[in-house]
């Protein structure tokens, strides 16, 4: 099965509805908005199907960016959310290796590149941090993300 782009949107959209991953995560507010000012976090994602750091801890309630680079020769995406999320997330890239596609909680991240992902954890609920291009969650392509 192909997705079209909006189509995968779409998809990804209505996948975040039905499983409430965006109820610990949200997008930053925006600037001046009276908002605490953002933590900055350096991330790299790597050909060795790892994500650096693989424990990373932000602070609830506070913007944090997670500045992204991709330092492999392949596209990796950061994707941000509950266990139940990733799975769902992952289901939803399921045999879509060229799909390239940004949301609300991930990026998508070609080689050489870096990109930067600002969120807002509500709660202390546990987060992970994963890339979903096929076979790279699982062969544990991810990071635990502490809210403190």
């Amino acid at each position: 099965m192909y997705l079209t782009r909006p189509a995968a949107l779409l998809l990804l959209v209505a996948l975040a509805a039905v499983t409430g991953c965006s109820s610990a995560v949200t997008q930053a507010p925006a600037a001046g908005s009276g908002a605490p000012s953002a933590t900055r976090i350096s991330v790299t994602l790597s050909d060795a199907l790892k994500i650096e750091p693989a424990q990373i801890n932000v602070p609830v309630g506070v913007s944090v960016t997670f500045v992204v680079t991709n330092k492999g020769t392949t596209n990796h995406e950061f994707f941000v959310g509950s266990e139940k999320a990733q799975s769902d997330h992952d289901k939803a890239m399921s045999g879509h290796v060229a799909m390239e596609m940004d949301e609300p909680t991930g990026i998508s991240v070609k080689p050489g590149a870096t990109k930067e992902l600002t969120l807002t954890f509500a709660d202390t609920t546990p987060i992970v941090g994963g890339c979903h291009i096929p076979g790279h969650y699982l062969a544990g392509m991810k990071a635990t993300i502490t809210v403190q």
